[in-house]
């Protein structure tokens, strides 16, 4: 991005308010920003948002994973700030290479490392004495929402109240998979040269972002990563979501997907595959009539409502514990 380019994104809702705090601030919310050092040795942009106050204990705590290429400082905010205004206390961190966290920029050789660093993260946080006894709740955008399941399918299924999936990469459709021989070839290449930037893909905000104001800001993210996929990267997907396709039966946390029906990044189909196979008894997904990829940003004001909407209601019901089980499916 050129430095004029970069100087002028000060902020992704624009000139007023002029700080995050005050942005926070006006949607009932209070954050802050901090690194934290995996295991492994890795460092991890984190970032914090509660409800305004501090009064009350939230509701429960939402753990978040943003999406290939994006991060948690831009326009990833607005949900977070937005569920911390109606009660819960959400935790995101930028996955290595994403963001502000330390590593090669969009170079994920290794999803299962980033998990690894994920979840040390996600639980330093649950093990804070004023948040025992909370319902901790997963929340994933595109292949945020893939890493949410293999983190659910990595752990004891006791340990998340549920997963809330937006636009979820669950598996590579074969529409858009890249036909064979090619990610034979792409693997073959990657063993000798994982980090080249050279895999040809769309615009992402072009696919993503359905009002074109909109994709303005998107793109003057100062640390959105805009080259080309790496090889290693592209492998290292096409194999995870391998794993999580093959595996979608598995899937037993409860659980609300959301995607549009004109998504052309990751396939609603494949969204209803996962909600038809998935052996969760407390299962809802809800696909939106024209809607794109960036359904929490991207759309037109009123549509982003609804689906917000459909969120905060999907957490709330699931708070507390209630008697039975959930099976619904809504278009």
């Amino acid at each position: 991005m050129p430095d004029g380019d970069a100087a002028a994104a000060v902020n992704f809702w624009g000139e007023e308010p002029a700080t995050e705090a005050e942005y926070y601030a006006a949607h009932g919310a209070e954050g802050e920003s901090s690194y934290f050092t995996a295991p492994g040795g890795r460092r991890l942009f984190t970032r914090a948002w509660r409800p305004r106050g501090g009064g009350a204990a939230p509701r429960a705590l939402v753990f978040m994973v943003h999406g290939y290429g994006n991060d948690v400082s831009w326009t990833f905010q607005s949900t977070a700030a937005f569920l911390a205004g109606s009660g819960f206390a959400c935790f995101a961190a930028d996955l290595p290479g994403h963001g502000r966290s330390h590593g090669l920029r969009a170079f994920v050789p290794d999803l299962d490392s980033a998990i690894a660093d994920l979840l040390a993260f996600f639980r330093s946080v649950r093990r804070r004495e004023e948040y025992a006894g909370l319902p901790c709740f997963l929340f994933g955008e595109s292949m945020g929402g893939a890493i949410c399941l293999l983190i659910h399918l990595r752990t004891p299924p006791e340990e998340w109240a549920g997963a809330v999936l937006v636009a979820p990469m669950c598996k590579i459709s074969d529409r858009i998979r890249p036909p064979w021989p090619l990610p034979q070839i792409l693997t073959f290449v990657a063993r000798f040269a994982p980090t080249l930037p050279i895999v040809p893909t769309a615009d992402l905000i072009e696919k993503s972002v359905k009002v074109p104001a909109k994709r303005l800001v998107a793109a003057r993210n100062p640390v959105r990563y805009s080259g080309r996929p790496r090889l290693g990267t592209v492998v290292e997907l096409l194999r995870a979501t391998d794993e999580l396709g093959a595996r979608l039966g598995e899937v037993t946390i409860p659980f609300l997907v959301v995607h549009g029906s004109a998504d052309e990044v990751t396939d609603p189909a494949i969204s209803r595959a996962l909600h038809d196979a998935a052996a969760s008894k407390d299962k809802t997904i809800k696909i939106y009539d024209g809607m794109m990829h960036s359904l929490l940003f991207g759309e037109p004001d009123e549509n982003i409502g609804r689906v917000r909407a459909d969120i905060l209601a999907w957490l709330n019901e699931r708070c507390t514990p209630r008697e039975g089980t959930f099976l619904t499916i809504q278009d």
